[in-house]
């Protein structure tokens, strides 16, 4: 499953606040929450002088081999991950199936506040993608492609 289909605005900017609000609390570098496909859906922090697409790619990547590795030891997805670097640190986590949170941080923080601060957003975050998958499906504006007729394509190719 990947991250949601629509992300309505006010969504977006709740996914934020919980964004900023855990990079706050965690006392992190940097927060970024991208879909299963790599996708960056939101950001906090310092990350000007990230390639939020690069990293954003690798770790969707990253994510999908550890996939790999946890069916093959018939284990349920592994959701998360630690990275110990000699600068910056790397936790990663899947929400609630859809997405994944990767929170950079350093000395400044540890490993057990990340994953304690991570829980709480990571719970904040399901709540938010149920409301907009719950949205998307009462959303069921007709799109003008589901009311064109196979005549109506004869007709425009046949003038």
């Amino acid at each position: 499953m990947s991250g949601p289909e629509v992300m309505f605005p006010e969504e977006q900017e709740m996914i934020s606040v919980v964004c900023k609000r855990l990079h706050r609390d965690a006392n992190a570098k940097a927060i970024l929450l991208i879909g299963r496909d790599g996708q960056s859906i939101a950001d906090a922090g310092d990350v000007l002088d990230i390639d939020i697409t690069s990293l954003s790619s690798l770790t969707a990547g990253n994510v999908a081999a550890t996939g790999g590795i946890s069916k093959i030891l018939r284990e349920k997805d592994f959701t998360s991950q630690f990275h110990e670097g000699e600068k910056t640190h790397v936790h990663i986590t899947l929400v609630a199936g859809r997405a994944i949170l990767v929170v950079l941080f350093d000395q400044r923080s540890s490993l057990g506040l990340v994953r304690l601060r991570v829980k709480k957003a990571s719970e904040e975050m399901a709540k938010l993608f149920e409301q907009v998958a719950v949205r998307a499906a009462s959303n069921s504006t007709p799109s003008i492609l589901n009311e064109i007729t196979d005549n109506d394509i004869d007709n425009l190719f046949n003038d």
